[in-house]
């Protein structure tokens, strides 16, 4: 797993909406990823739905905030309009993403695991082994003392 203090994989891959994400050009930025293993399980649902509520928050600190899972492109778009998603779900179908950051389970989905880039693509912090909705409150009060 790509620890705190690592340079944090590029990668490219195709977001809920059919765009291309790149994430190196998103530097100069705070980014939040965040692995999930499966859209509409309710781990990941509660977990999104979290993101969600405090995206307003994130957004005011400039941060950017992409969910990874394996699940299809159509997939994420389906979960990101079910529940209002308002940041970029990304489709990690081939399991690259996962396999670089070193969360892909034998099952071929990720792990629940979040990383915060800092503006330096650096790795800045690694949420894990917390519940599901944890996530997004963990990242947003180390991104309020950091960012």
């Amino acid at each position: 797993m790509v620890a705190e203090g690592e340079e944090a994989p590029d990668f490219e891959l195709q977001s809920h909406d059919g765009e291309t994400i790149k994430l190196s050009n998103y530097r100069g930025r705070w980014v939040v990823l965040y692995f999930f293993p499966k859209a509409f399980t309710s781990g990941c649902t509660r977990e999104t739905q979290e993101f969600v509520r405090l995206w307003n928050e994130f957004e005011k600190l400039g941060v950017v905030v992409f969910g990874i899972s394996t699940d299809s492109v159509s997939t994420q778009k389906k979960f990101a309009e079910k529940y209002g998603v308002k940041f970029k779900l990304l489709s990690d179908s081939e399991g690259m993403v996962s396999q670089a950051y070193g969360v892909l389970r034998p099952t071929g989905t990720a792990e629940r695991v979040t990383f915060i880039i800092n503006p330096e693509g650096k790795v800045a912090k690694v949420i894990r082994r917390v519940k599901p909705e944890e996530h997004p409150v963990r990242a947003l009060e180390f991104l309020k003392q950091s960012a």
